[in-house]
């Protein structure tokens, strides 16, 4: 089995979260009692993953590396280590996951990866679906009540068929949320995407290379899921967290 790194992408301007985001980045802002991308790091963490690239922008890295530093607050269970190691990439404009991930090539070397929207916050325990990753691509599905918002797939016999960026009429109800896991050639197929009309480089046209190539499986996701992008998300996530933490 290839070794599995990560990339936590925390950029993005969180325009729908302002004032809030107007001095901080959305990745760094309290849910309940820690910040956002603590989530996503102690998932990865929980799931045997040691090595980790945050992608921002420019304007927050000195915040991340103030909040993370080397990873020496991240404790890996079952190894000898005393701390993961996180290191930090630089995305200079706004244009697109797919891109946000290329940054990461040379630190992913030959390894296969895990794709994490750092203001995406996941229950569901994604050990298993990592160990067992092979080759091709990952998703992770989700029933959704407004599938307009979303990236949507549509799934026939156990098999994704069919991939819309957040479609005005939607053909299923299933989102695709903010984790990826891709096998090495995800680089080369990022090579090949071109820019979508909003001007980025969209992780949905990566995703479609790899369901032509027969290679895209899915994982539902059973658990609560929450996507930090509004007011309301963010306060409901700390809702969840605060009832979680007290039981």
């Amino acid at each position: 089995m290839a070794a599995m790194k990560a990339v936590i992408l925390a950029g993005g301007s969180g325009t729908r979260l302002q004032p809030l985001t107007l001095v901080t980045n959305k990745h760094l802002l309290p849910v309940y009692d820690k910040p956002v991308i603590y989530y996503a790091i102690e998932k990865l963490v929980d799931a045997g993953i040691t090595k980790i690239m945050v992608v921002t922008s420019p304007g927050n890295i000195d915040a991340f590396v103030k909040l993370l530093g080397s990873g020496q607050r991240f404790v890996p269970r079952g190894t000898t280590a005393k701390q993961i190691q996180i290191v930090y990439g630089i995305q200079n404009e706004p244009n697109g996951i797919a891109y946000g991930l290329f940054i990461a090539e040379d630190y992913i070397g030959k390894d296969n990866c895990v794709l994490f929207l750092g203001d995406n916050i996941f229950l569901d325990d994604i050990t298993p679906a990592i160990r067992k990753f092979k080759k091709g691509a990952a998703v992770f599905l989700k029933k959704v009540r407004d599938p307009k918002r979303f990236g949507i797939a549509t799934v026939k016999r156990d098999k994704i068929t069919s991939l819309e960026e957040k479609p005005a009429k939607p053909k299923s109800d299933m989102a695709v949320t903010g984790l990826y896991i891709y096998d090495n050639t995800v680089f080369k197929k990022i090579r090949k995407i071109l820019p979508s009309e909003r001007g980025e480089y969209e992780i949905t046209d990566v995703n479609k290379l790899y369901l032509a190539e027969k290679t895209l499986h899915f994982h539902m996701l059973k658990k609560e899921w929450f996507d930090i992008g509004t007011i309301e998300s963010l306060h409901t996530a700390s809702r969840f967290m605060k009832k979680r933490a007290k039981k």
